[in-house]
């Protein structure tokens, strides 16, 4: 029987990596030319990242 963990560090693990997983494609946007770098683009993504994983992953 696996033990399913805490919901806070599954949560605060969820956060990091979108935000990270953000950065690097909105930078890579920006580079490409595609998209100009902000934060409230990276900011807007992460949370949609986040709320996708957790649907898909915790429910």
């Amino acid at each position: 029987m696996a033990a399913e963990g805490d919901l806070r560090v599954l949560l605060a693990l969820d956060l990091v990596l979108s935000l990270l997983f953000s950065v690097m494609v909105v930078t890579l946007l920006d580079f490409a030319g595609i998209n100009e770098f902000s934060w409230p683009t990276v900011a807007a993504s992460t949370l949609f990242l986040a709320i996708v994983t957790y649907v898909v992953v915790l429910r």
